[in-house]
């Protein structure tokens, strides 16, 4: 297979007629065209100029092979437009990794008008506890409430996540000597949230626990005991109330990740962009 290199050395020798003006042309040595030439024919297994003590015309098979490459111009000149129409084109798909709660009650409900803005961009949404590996491509950019440590990550902190201990109606009407607990299994007790849970209830009993958020708000709707909800799940929903504690509640910050090079990438700004603005107009994420 023949260097498309080689062939476009030839294309401006062929062009300027000369191994000199080539060479200024191409802002390379006189031996590097020649050098150019030579491997071209060897791979061709063609003689493409006649080489005279002053000049270097093209043989015949030289001329039928340069009227060939005058189209190489047009060519690149395609190549360009669409590199750059690519660059500044928002389309394609980007996966976005984040919390549940964040994913459910915060950006879901504003896809609708990433849409109306980027009718070309395609999100696809995994709501998970679990950090995404980037690296390994799980997904483009992450949202997450621990500070990444990679260093080959950009991160940014976006807002915070706040908490609150939530009951229904019905249960906030109870003494707070007879309320029980809803809370995550103990592989989630490193959690700020739980931790705090624990510190609260004290001696008082955990009657059910969930490994997902929204198990544990609807069993807290039916009365079976208080759940630490963040705020922007909590406060929304009609069928809980808060609930008084004497402790402060936990935060936690909203970090944004992505690797630089996809960082670049229009449609990874863009949804990038997205999620910022999700998160700057909700009041109960603002720092």
């Amino acid at each position: 297979m023949f260097d498309w290199q080689d062939l476009y050395f030839f294309s401006v020798l062929a062009r300027t007629q000369s191994l000199s003006a080539a060479a200024r042309e191409l802002q390379v040595e006189h031996a590097t065209v020649g050098r150019r030439l030579d491997a071209l024919e060897k791979t061709l297994g063609l003689r493409l100029v006649d080489r005279l003590p002053r000049s270097r015309p093209l043989t015949e098979e030289g001329r039928a092979l340069s009227r060939i490459l005058s189209a190489m111009p047009r060519i690149a000149s395609e190549v360009q437009q669409l590199s750059r129409l690519a660059s500044i084109a928002v389309a394609g798909t980007v996966k976005v990794s984040a919390p549940p709660s964040l994913a459910v009650h915060t950006l879901a409900p504003c896809i609708a008008q990433l849409r109306q803005q980027h009718p070309r961009l395609n999100v696809i949404l995994l709501p998970s506890v679990s950090m995404a590996a980037l690296d390994k491509g799980e997904a483009d950019i992450a949202l997450r409430t621990v500070r990444p440590e990679e260093d080959a990550l950009v991160r940014r902190k976006i807002g915070v996540v706040r908490f609150a201990l939530y009951g229904c109606p019905e249960f906030v009407e109870r003494a707070p000597e007879q309320w029980a607990f809803i809370a995550y299994d103990d592989s989630r007790d490193h959690l700020p949230q739980q931790a705090w849970l624990h510190q609260i209830r004290q001696h008082r009993p955990v009657v059910f626990a969930a490994s997902d958020l929204m198990s544990q708000q609807m069993a807290a709707r039916s009365g079976a005991g208080a759940v630490v909800l963040p705020t922007t799940v909590g406060d929304k929903d009609p069928l809980l109330q808060r609930l008084p504690v004497d402790s402060e509640a936990p935060t936690r910050d909203l970090w944004l990740t992505v690797y630089p090079d996809l960082r670049r990438s229009p449609s990874v700004k863009a949804v990038m962009d997205f999620l910022v603005d999700c998160v700057e107009r909700e009041p109960r994420l603002q720092h």
